[in-house]
């Protein structure tokens, strides 16, 4: 079977990009009292259900996902981000 080079060239890219999707996603960690109000991720404590519910800016039991080992370096007006609840 005669094969042309453009043929094997999509064959290959087509490889290479199913690798490249493929890769693992970087890991992540809930950050604390970083997010905006209305932009938390999920479950931002008592009276609220998830994402999308906080009601103020940087609301202490309200979490974001974050690059791990990002969190505590996030400096918001209210101090830093946090690995646990803030109150």
């Amino acid at each position: 079977m005669n094969k042309t080079p453009a043929a094997l060239a999509a064959a290959l890219a087509l490889s290479v990009a199913g690798h490249a999707a493929a890769a693992p996603a970087a890991p992540m960690e809930k950050c604390y009292g970083v997010s905006l109000a209305g932009k938390n991720d999920c479950k931002a404590g008592a009276g609220t259900s998830c994402a999308g519910t906080s009601k103020t800016d940087y609301q202490g039991n309200a979490w974001k996902l974050v690059k791990a080992g990002s969190c505590e370096k996030i400096k918001t007006p209210k101090g830093h981000g946090s690995l646990t609840p803030k109150t």
